[in-house]
């Protein structure tokens, strides 16, 4: 998650793309094939949230930096 604080905005949110591209994948690629490693779904659908909290996250801070600037300015 400490990687995560140090990427920018824009190379989280290709990070979302590329690992919704790896879950689709995941998903739909490997039809009816028994051998999967189930695990690695569940790691992409982790991983997912752990950015989309984190881009979340600065979101949250960036209104709260806004809401503080107008309110020192008025």
């Amino acid at each position: 998650m400490a990687d995560m604080k140090s990427n920018s905005t824009e190379s989280l949110q290709q990070l979302v793309g590329e690992k919704r591209e790896a879950l689709r994948t995941f998903r739909f690629g490997g039809e009816g094939s028994r051998a999967r490693n189930v695990r690695e779904g569940r790691e992409l659908r982790r991983e997912i949230a752990q950015i989309l909290t984190e881009l979340r996250a600065r979101e949250i801070a960036a209104e709260k930096a806004a809401i503080a600037s107008t309110v020192k300015t008025a």
